[in-house]
């Protein structure tokens, strides 16, 4: 694959960050564990007082509308285990990430998950742009690591659209200001 679709790539991923940054540092504690509906998946504490998602290992129907708990766990979900792979590291299961709990706990793990992607793509060099993707697609060789790159800045797209989308739906049900914290 040439630089500039890397570049190309790096900047979606910047791009996609910057509208979702919008939404992070407005997000208040409340906004994490609302529930916009009566079928919903969020976070909730264990008997030991970890965070645990909610989850089913086939899509319900419907399916639950999420929180934002629920969304920036998933998001910390997939891009962990995407970094381990891209890293070499052996993968976490699902049940081994754990979410930080409202507020800006949560806003700095993303932050440097962010960073911590940010800085796995600087070392990928063209043959590892091009080699076939560890995830999410381990039996599909024709999708490379570059597929992989554009599933992440697509996934972070859904996500961040999502998360703004609620917040914006709570305060307007709230009544409160969108402004910042």
């Amino acid at each position: 694959m040439s630089g500039s679709h890397h570049d190309l790539l790096r900047w979606q991923f910047e791009l996609t960050w910057s509208l979702f940054e919008y939404h992070l540092e407005r997000l208040v504690p409340e906004d994490f564990l609302w529930e916009p509906a009566a079928h919903c998946w969020t976070v909730r504490p264990d008997g030991a007082g970890r965070w645990t998602a909610d989850w089913a290992e086939t899509e319900p129907d419907p399916v639950p509308v999420p929180t934002i708990g629920w969304l920036s766990w998933h998001m910390g979900w997939w891009w962990s285990v995407t970094l381990d792979h891209v890293q070499g590291r052996t993968p976490r299961e699902r049940t081994e990430i754990v979410w930080p709990g409202a507020g800006k706990a949560t806003v700095e793990w993303l932050r440097g998950l962010r960073e911590e992607w940010l800085a796995a793509l600087g070392r990928l060099t063209g043959t590892d742009l091009d080699a076939p993707a560890p995830f999410p697609w381990q039996n599909a060789p024709e999708h490379t690591v570059t597929h992989m790159i554009g599933w992440v800045n697509a996934e972070l797209m859904k996500n961040a659209a999502e998360i703004g989308q609620l917040r914006l739906l709570r305060a307007a049900s709230a009544g409160r200001s969108l402004g910042k914290v």
